[in-house]
């Protein structure tokens, strides 16, 4: 799930960033208005943190312009402001949800899911393939009766192909959507987390759950049902 953050104090935003990224988002900083807004128009987001104090353009007027142009995108307004009139032209103006500062952290996480869960009404609760079933909310996942415990980078991994469970997906996708829209590392990565997942959700249980599409990428199927066409790793590299 991508969230972009726009929040001038940078020292706040660098910390929103880092707890957002181990509850497995990936995001995407801005620290002004006009930031924000060419984000927001030029790139695809599941959610938006917006401060309403920022440089430049207002949070209102960032809001007001994207639901001009129909950019319906959720937005959580974050403010230092408390007050019922504040709260009511965000919400007027388009706003999804709306917090105050200081706020709790574990709040905004919620807050952020819930936004996730109502624009997305028609996602199950929990993802599965086979007997592997993942629950977002939980931030479980299990395999028939067994919990497993995955890293926060698996885990999103692991979403976001049970998310696109039968399509085939490239490693440029992946890094778009679960490491950085602009990682600069080696394309490797992906190969060595699928890896990891393999030994964690596959090879205990003596299953095939992530095929991998030579020339293309990968593919997370219900186990027992590939073509046998794809040219699956031994996911052997080591940790």
């Amino acid at each position: 799930m991508r969230v972009l953050v726009v929040e001038d104090e940078q020292r706040l935003a660098r910390t929103i960033a880092r707890g957002l990224e181990l509850e497995g988002f990936v995001v995407q900083l801005a620290h002004t208005g006009s930031e924000g807004l060419w984000w927001a128009i030029e790139d695809d987001f599941d959610v938006i943190v917006l401060d309403i104090m920022l440089p430049g353009l207002s949070g209102y007027e960032v809001l007001r312009r994207l639901r001009h142009r129909d950019v319906s995108t959720p937005v959580l307004m974050l403010t230092a402001k408390d007050g019922d009139y504040e709260q009511a032209d965000a919400l007027d103006l388009g706003a999804d949800d709306y917090l105050t500062k200081p706020f709790s952290f574990v709040v905004l996480i919620a807050r952020l899911r819930a936004l996730l869960r109502r624009r997305s009404p028609q996602q199950p609760a929990q993802l599965s393939a086979g007997d592997l079933i993942l629950d977002p909310a939980r931030r479980t996942v299990r395999r028939g009766g067994t919990e497993l415990t995955l890293t926060p980078r698996e885990f999103g991994l692991l979403e976001y192909l049970l998310r696109h469970k039968g399509i085939p997906v490239t490693k440029a996708e992946i890094l778009r959507n679960v490491w950085d829209a602009h990682h600069e590392g080696p394309e490797n990565v992906v190969e060595v987390y699928v890896g990891y997942l393999r030994k964690k959700i596959d090879a205990p249980f003596g299953q095939s759950s992530i095929e991998t599409l030579r020339g293309v990428g990968y593919r997370l199927i219900d186990p027992g049902t590939g073509d046998g066409q794809s040219d699956n790793e031994s996911g052997s590299t080591p940790r």
